[in-house]
């Protein structure tokens, strides 16, 4: 029996919930699988705020580089709006102190969902895309100032930290449907110029093999829309992924469905819902866990390299979907808890459905 240590940050608003159910998830592929995982738990965030007046404590810090992988619930709320440290901060440095360069976030429409998304079904189904988000560089990093009634949050870019997210995005389209659509804004920003400059050198003279489009940021956030299907990677920088991944989240029914891993060229990885901390539905059993879960099975596979066990998860969402197992968000009855027992009990009786598999990988 092998031991993997998971650092557990539950966070702000319903991330403990979330990651509550990921958890016992979690512990049934252990049971069923002859697994160790051991649990350390610790806060980040308002939480940490809250503890110790850090959004990202040292011994949190000191155990997430000690970890074999990281799961996050969420930070954020509107608690701490008028704290001194803000929870996102937490995030914003352990991202950077992992090296986690790329943010990897897969939509995939679940058969049994396409009718109830906020979109047409022909719109939706079938659509099978994912988000390269660029995650330590850009305005989010950059220099921030306020003086008086102005401020600036400078959006700095240099070619390394686009080639080496780029480099991820085409391997994962040449294993997936063989298609990049890098997003910039190349009409206005020079960073986007670099981007764009950059992208393009990269595909001409590694991946010409992988089919290549330049799309601007404002008009792809209708193209998204409007023919989601038409689309495998979606490369773009830090604020750009950040605002089109909630977009595409949509497109699978409910933000609280979908995944996310963050990475670098080692490990740990963090992985994490892409929801955010929905304080008004905190302490509620509201909360849909799924997004968590299927975090978790992206900590098997692409933290842990575990296949098998990241297939069971994945395997038991498929399964309580089509048995009409939902929560409230997507026209349910069934709280955060009670879909984790479900996802729970799928994992150590599986029942043979076919769930669907990102085909990406990492070193």
């Amino acid at each position: 029996m092998k031991t993997y240590n998971i650092t557990l940050l539950p966070g702000d608003g319903v991330g403990p919930e979330v990651i509550a159910a990921a958890r016992e998830v979690l512990e049934s592929v252990a049971d069923t699988y002859d697994h160790a995982f051991n649990f350390q738990t610790h806060p980040i965030g308002g939480a940490g705020i809250d503890a110790i007046g850090e959004p990202l404590p040292e011994a949190t810090l000191k155990a997430c580089r000690a970890a074999d992988a990281v799961l996050l619930g969420a930070v954020g709320g509107p608690k701490w709006d008028k704290s001194p440290k803000r929870p996102e901060k937490g995030l914003l440095d352990l991202r950077k102190a992992l090296g986690l360069y790329a943010n990897v976030r897969p939509v995939y429409v679940h058969a049994s969902l396409a009718d109830r998304t906020p979109l047409k079904e022909e719109v939706v189904s079938g659509v099978d895309l994912v988000v390269f988000r660029e995650l330590l560089g850009g305005s989010y990093y950059g220099e921030k100032k306020r003086e008086g009634d102005t401020a600036s949050d400078i959006c700095v870019y240099s070619r390394a930290e686009i080639e080496r997210v780029s480099k991820l995005a085409f391997e994962t389209a040449r294993r997936r449907r063989g298609k990049v659509t890098s997003v910039d804004k190349a009409n206005v920003m020079e960073t986007s110029r670099l981007w764009r400059e950059t992208v393009s050198r990269l595909h001409r003279e590694h991946f010409p093999d992988v089919e290549l489009e330049h799309q601007l940021v404002d008009s792809m956030t209708m193209h998204l829309i409007r023919h989601p299907r038409a689309y495998d990677v979606i490369l773009t920088e830090n604020m750009f992924g950040d605002i089109l991944s909630d977009e595409a989240s949509v497109l699978a029914g409910s933000l609280g469905l979908s995944p996310s891993a963050s990475i670098g060229d080692g490990r740990p990885g963090l992985f994490e819902p892409v929801h955010g901390s929905a304080p008004d539905l905190a302490g509620k059993d509201l909360a849909n866990p799924v997004g968590a879960i299927l975090s978790a099975a992206m900590l098997l596979r692409f933290g842990l390299g575990l296949e098998a066990e990241a297939d069971a998860i994945e395997n038991a969402v498929a399964g309580a979907i089509d048995q009409g197992a939902l929560t409230r968000d997507l026209g349910g009855e069934l709280g955060c808890r009670e879909m984790g027992d479900v996802i729970a009990g799928g994992v150590a009786a599986p029942r043979g459905f076919a769930a669907h598999r990102l085909q990406m990988q990492w070193g």
